[in-house]
């Protein structure tokens, strides 16, 4: 067609062509996102499953296995936590700063081959008949050093597509869920092979999660721009009942050319400056949300280590169960845990406050979890709904806050859009709830000594002092609430 001839097409036809070539682009967009969610979801549950073999095998180690079957052996399994969890929170703080500068893709993937590596060491232990304990304390360290990094790349990546997303906590709250996929998929894995020797239950996640780690550094593309497309000129809104895109810009990226040293140039000037690790403690909201997970994140993950030897050690209708079946049970916890953290990512969406919500299921906690330990051993339907139902309170504020509440925080006002920001508000975020997680499971090991009921006495004072870093934040969101009618 000849220009002049384009010229003189009616300008409803453009505008047609427009909104045709519009649409199609936001079809790619969303197949891109819908990639991406995919692929961290499965990259981070993996990390998870890699994580569950310990909690599987540990009451096969404290019957069969030196230096764990001595007296003081409950302990030494809470230092075997204590070891994994203390590197890999100590290291979170500068994965999350590496990776606000690192290429996410090649680090993330780094991150779950030496994941891989790391969870086969210790399954080696079992077929080189390895008894040391430094053998697996050194084990537990490398891999919460190397584990660290896949928190801040896979937030980091997501937020870079769905940082604008009216709708973030419902997206978040289904994404979050491969925490509890992940646990439901390592302890199937692990109990699955445990009659074979318990190094197979290290062994099998380790190959899942290698597999799946040169997955990702083939096919993930870590921001809109590595597609080609403008993050500036890209809006993503979503209503809140059918999920149909309302509004979505997309402007593909002009291709020109310049010489190697204009371009490096003129990319350093557009990028924002990478947030300070102090600056970042003092954004508005972190450093309560950070305490609040501080708690709450020692209560999930002495789930998370413990359940298992719990539900083994303690007799469900006046039967106890083998190594196995106590494996397999103890997933409906984190099938619970997944329902939860979709449940108060919607909540919150719907109501328009994080904090409220996650004080909501907060509370709720707490009875669920004496009801737990008070009913659990009537029977097995007694034990499965209300484990179910821990699974449920427990996870959600916990699933919300290290994710939605983490995006909202590192992409606020008060750091104008930095985007750059993300992975470091987030590893503040999680590493310091990384802290209690180390925590709570090492507690256990000793507490657990004088009685169950002083473990869940420890869980639910844990649970209120989450709740009191919250209360000012939740109150402030009422009063808001309030303000808006008026």
């Amino acid at each position: 067609m000849e220009p002049a001839a384009a010229a003189a097409l009616p300008a409803s036809h453009v505008s047609a062509q427009g909104g045709h070539t519009a649409a199609t682009a936001a079809r790619g967009l969303r197949r891109r996102q819908y990639a991406v969610l995919a692929l961290t979801f499965a990259a981070y549950a993996a990390f998870h499953a890699s994580r569950k073999p310990p909690s599987i095998v540990k009451a096969v180690l404290s019957t069969d296995w030196a230096p764990f079957s001595g007296p003081s052996g409950t302990h030494h399994l809470g230092e075997l936590d204590l070891a994994f969890l203390s590197a890999y929170a100590a290291a979170m703080f500068a994965a999350g700063h590496l990776a606000d500068r690192a290429d996410l893709r090649v680090l993330l993937a780094a991150a779950m081959l030496a994941s891989a590596a790391t969870s086969a060491a210790l399954g080696a232990a079992y077929f080189l008949d390895i008894h040391s304990l430094a053998f697996f304390l050194a084990a537990q360290v490398a891999s919460g050093v190397v584990q660290s990094a896949g928190w801040p790349c896979v937030v980091a990546v997501v937020g870079n597509w769905f940082g604008h997303a009216s709708s973030r906590g419902t997206i978040m709250g289904v994404w979050t869920s491969h925490t509890s996929v992940g646990n439901i998929a390592g302890s199937f894995l692990a109990a699955a092979v445990l009659e074979f020797g318990w190094g197979w239950s290290f062994l099998v996640p380790a190959f899942f999660i290698a597999a799946l780690g040169v997955v990702v550094l083939v096919f993930l593309v870590a921001h809109p721009s590595d597609a080609g497309l403008e993050l500036d000129a890209m809006e993503v809104e979503m209503n809140g009942e059918g999920g149909e895109e309302v509004e979505l810009l997309v402007e593909e990226k002009k291709e020109v050319e310049v010489d190697d040293d204009e371009f490096e140039m003129e990319m350093g000037s557009q990028l924002p400056k990478a947030i300070g690790f102090l600056e970042a403690w003092r954004l508005p909201g972190v450093a309560p949300y950070a305490f609040c997970l501080f708690f709450s994140k020692l209560v999930a993950y002495t789930f998370l280590y413990w359940l298992p030897f719990y539900i083994r050690n303690n007799a469900v209708a006046g039967q106890f169960l083998s190594h196995k079946a106590s494996g397999i049970l103890s997933i409906v916890f984190d099938i619970g845990g997944v329902l939860g953290g979709i449940s108060a990512g919607y909540l919150s969406d719907a109501i328009g406050a994080r904090a409220i919500t996650s004080v909501l299921f907060l509370l709720l906690s707490i009875p669920a979890l004496i009801l737990y330990r008070a009913f659990g051993s009537i029977s097995m339907r007694h034990n499965l709904g209300l484990m179910f139902i821990s699974g449920y309170f427990v996870n959600g504020p916990y699933s919300l806050i290290t994710t939605a509440v983490a995006t909202d925080l590192g992409t606020q006002d008060a750091i104008k859009g930095n985007s750059r920001a993300l992975a470091t508000v987030s590893a503040i975020i999680d590493g310091t709830g990384s802290v209690g997680a180390a925590l709570g499971p090492l507690l256990t090991g000793y507490i657990s000594t004088r009685g169950w009921n002083s473990v869940f006495f420890m869980l639910i004072v844990s649970i209120s002092l989450a709740l009191v870093f919250l209360i000012r934040i939740a109150r402030d969101e009422i009063v808001a609430k309030i303000g808006a009618r008026h």
